[in-house]
């Protein structure tokens, strides 16, 4: 079975960037669509970009001219560029990828919003 890994979490001040990178381990070569989400405590865990196996990219409006989602040509790896970080994006940052879910912020809903493999998270703490 696929596993995902995160890497790239870290605390920040306000205003800066991060690089989150997600790495798929699979038999295969099989493309993948890569989506990355976002968890607080106590709170539902929320899209914030997608990526479909074209290059084609939807952000949720929080990330929207802030962060980049992309993935490396192989589409078993995915990143997440965060620019001007603010404390409310403090949280815990997963990657999910999927055969067939390319829509997930579209289509999909919570918890797992129809994607079928997920990374166990990396933290991300925005300090002002």
């Amino acid at each position: 079975r696929a596993q995902l890994e995160e890497t790239g979490g870290d605390s920040v001040q306000a205003g800066g960037s991060l690089r989150l990178s997600c790495v798929m381990t699979a038999y295969g070569n099989s493309e993948y669509c890569f989506a990355w989400f976002r968890q607080s405590p106590g709170k539902e865990r929320e899209g914030v970009a997608s990526i479909d196996k074209d290059g084609v990219a939807t952000y949720a409006e929080s990330a929207k001219g802030r962060f980049i989602i992309s993935h490396d040509n192989t589409k078993r790896s995915s990143f997440l560029q965060m620019n001007s970080l603010k404390p409310e994006d403090t949280s815990m940052y997963y990657c999910a990828a999927d055969f067939w879910a390319c829509s997930p912020l579209i289509r999909g809903r919570p918890p797992d919003y129809g994607m079928d493999y997920w990374g166990k998270g990396t933290p991300v703490n925005v300090f002002s």
